[in-house]
């Protein structure tokens, strides 16, 4: 007997398998495109609506401010923006001119917020590294105590300058109850909302308000130093001091980086603490220089002279953050040689 022979099925196009012959059709492929083109483009394609918002968010109104700056646009002008006439540089000649009383205030405004950013950076740098070296070590209750420290950080802006304006009031005040009733440490309750107290307010909501996120970021950072350095060090007779100065200052070098320009861009372009604080007229002592274009702008209705004050500040600041980048990238040169 020869063995029955057998057929291969085969699927037809409709999904079944044909019983005549064991060849399968070919399958039509979708086109696709070029695996270079969608690793480079999807990412791109992913970005678009953040890109999108921050073109609507900040990127037009800077360029509004900007047409701005070259026109003599004040109140008259408020209904039809269009027709206020161009001045080219006369508001940056303005802002800029010392001899002059707007050019004169916003100096001072401009050394105050100089003055204020960096006490307030570097308190907040101070304490929040302080705060997370202390929290590295193991002992009971530290999960509570790392989350008592970013209270600060999680309140609404709002609500906490309204609490500190409150605490800072002269007859019924919580700070003036303790420094003058309790204590006895002055002879009259202090103001601390107007007169050259208000700096000192200003400096301690400022740096209360932002050390918190100096500590997460450097609580953050500390996670990466491995512990065996620290053990070997102590081993060689390293005190505590030294640790930090051979150790972990020098591990943590990039994230204070980042950390030290992220905390002076926040300072020095902060509107909310002075403007809660002190409201729209704030006294000379705290007249940061983000309140004074906010009064020179709409208090005024000087939008032109704002709008210029509002350019030479950006290219301030970004004329720092160069020199900044420039200077630390070159400060790493000599470390990623050796």
């Amino acid at each position: 007997m020869t063995p029955a022979a057998t057929t291969t099925p085969r699927r037809a196009p409709s999904g079944r398998v044909s019983e005549r012959t064991g060849a399968q059709p070919p399958r039509t492929r979708r086109p696709r495109l070029p695996g270079r083109l969608r690793r480079i483009g999807l990412p791109y394609l992913l970005l678009l609506p953040a890109l999108v918002l921050e073109l609507l968010v900040h990127l037009v109104p800077m360029a509004i401010g900007i047409v701005m700056s070259f026109r003599e646009l004040t109140q008259f002008y408020i209904r039809d923006l269009n027709s206020a006439p161009w001045n080219g540089l006369d508001n940056f000649a303005l802002a800029v001119d010392v001899n002059q009383p707007v050019g004169e205030s916003l100096l001072r405004s401009f050394v105050t917020t100089c003055q204020f950013t960096v006490l307030s950076v570097g308190l907040c740098w101070l304490i929040g590294t302080a705060a997370a070296v202390f929290l590295q070590e193991n002992f009971r209750g530290r999960g509570l105590l790392r989350a008592v420290f970013l209270i600060p950080y999680a309140l609404p802006v709002y609500a906490a300058v309204i609490t500190w304006a409150f605490m800072f009031q002269r007859d019924n005040g919580l700070i003036n109850h303790v420094l003058h009733d309790q204590l006895g440490l002055t002879d009259t309750p202090p103001f601390w909302l107007i007169g050259d107290n208000s700096f000192v307010a200003l400096l301690v909501v400022s740096v209360w308000k932002g050390w918190p996120f100096a500590f997460l970021i450097m609580m953050a950072g500390l996670q990466n130093i491995p512990r065996e350095l620290y053990e070997a060090a102590a081993i060689d007779g390293a005190g505590v001091w030294q640790q930090v100065r051979r150790i972990t200052l020098p591990s943590l070098r990039p994230v204070n980086q980042v950390l030290v320009l992220v905390l002076f861009l926040w300072t020095f372009n902060d509107f909310n603490t002075p403007y809660v604080l002190f409201g729209k007229a704030a006294p000379e002592a705290a007249d940061l220089i983000s309140v004074h274009i906010y009064q020179s702008s709409f208090v005024t209705w000087n939008f032109g002279t704002g709008s210029a004050m509002s350019v030479l500040l950006l290219i301030f600041l970004l004329a720092v953050t160069a020199v900044y980048l420039l200077f630390t990238s070159q400060g790493k040169k000599p470390a990623d040689a050796h």
